[in-house]
């Protein structure tokens, strides 16, 4: 077994027993516990485990939400492809939402030169990302700036949200489950996002294979609100065959 596949192994098993021992993963893995240090290290620094005394928790568990600068450098190709799979749904011409986010962040670099597009985004990065682009009419809404995101929330944006409506809303999620639907462990965030969905005439929701079967705090969303739903290969064949049963479309990138 690689080093990858071992740390996709513990954080499997992490996030289906709520923790993790290194002794036991040691014994089950075939590996030492020095190893099993090391992998539950590298998967702390990539913001999907919380080190503990003797092993390790998933970050769900915990209420844990990594910052973006550590959720940006984790999983590239996975977002990467999700990104470009989600092209197919940006319009030749009209407005779409960009729900602030690392695999949204992804889709904004690619949207192509050649369509004339109004893009609302609620996240400063991608605005300046966006904003030189000759072909693109960037409305960037206003608010607080949470310091873990770097999401602009609360009034200042739900306001100019109510009196949108565009064609294509691409969020992203924190969580999706078929018990809880779509969830984010900020509240604030989590009124933005339902405002985005509600401003839209079709949602896209682009989110890798760690946020199937997780729940978080607030609810944005339901299954019922997702048009499409785009993630990777990875995504545990189980979860997504519950997701479709309940009426979701996924697509794998």
């Amino acid at each position: 077994m690689y080093a990858e596949e071992r740390q996709q192994e513990i954080l499997r098993i992490a996030r289906a027993q709520g923790r993790v021992e290194v002794a036991g993963l040691a014994d089950e893995l075939n590996v030492t516990t020095e190893t099993i240090r090391r992998d539950l290290t590298l998967l702390e620094r990539a913001g999907v485990l919380r080190r503990v005394h003797g092993g390790a928790i998933p970050v769900e568990r915990i209420g844990f939400e990594p910052a973006l600068a550590t959720r940006d450098a984790v999983l590239i190709e996975e977002k990467e492809r999700i990104a470009k799979v989600a092209l197919a749904e940006v319009p030749d011409e009209g407005a779409i939402i960009l729900d602030a986010g690392t695999t949204t962040a992804r889709l904004a670099h690619l949207l192509p030169a050649d369509r004339e597009l109004t893009v609302v985004v609620n996240s400063p990065v991608i605005a300046t990302t966006l904003g030189v682009r000759a072909n693109l009419n960037v409305l960037l809404l206003g608010g607080r700036v949470r310091g873990k995101t770097l999401a602009t929330v609360d009034d200042w944006s739900l306001r100019p949200l109510a009196d949108l409506y565009v064609d294509v809303a691409f969020v992203g999620t924190n969580g999706i489950s078929v018990e809880r639907g779509l969830t984010t462990p900020d509240p604030a965030e989590a009124a933005v996002k339902r405002a985005m969905i509600r401003a839209a005439r079709r949602t896209v929701l682009l989110a890798d294979h760690t946020k199937l079967g997780n729940d978080y705090l607030a609810r944005f969303g339901e299954l019922a609100d997702l048009d499409l739903f785009i993630t990777d290969t990875v995504a545990d064949n189980d979860l997504v065959g519950d997701l479709e049963a309940a009426g979701v479309r996924v697509t794998r990138a």
